[in-house]
């Protein structure tokens, strides 16, 4: 698997990285416009890492599942 890190992807690769891994084009989860939460990314600011460290931080324990069944799958808005 080819690095994700920015020293080591271009704006597009970055693009095509954030589209097909999150698999959104477009999300906006209660509030929260997915396609802008990664742009720093994208425009080679700061890591995806980074960002989903600050993100899990912000909102730990905002989203709850009753089960595993509750749970979103891969391409659902996990901001219910």
């Amino acid at each position: 698997m080819k690095s994700l890190l920015i020293k080591d992807t271009t704006t597009e690769e970055r693009i095509e990285i954030v589209k097909n891994a999150l698999n959104f084009g477009g999300a906006d989860c209660e509030g929260i416009d997915m396609d802008d939460m990664y742009d720093d990314y994208i425009f080679g600011l700061r890591e995806l890492a980074e960002i989903n460290l600050e993100f899990s931080e912000r909102h730990a324990g905002e989203i709850k599942a009753d089960s595993a069944m509750d749970r979103p799958t891969r391409g659902e808005c996990s901001m219910r």
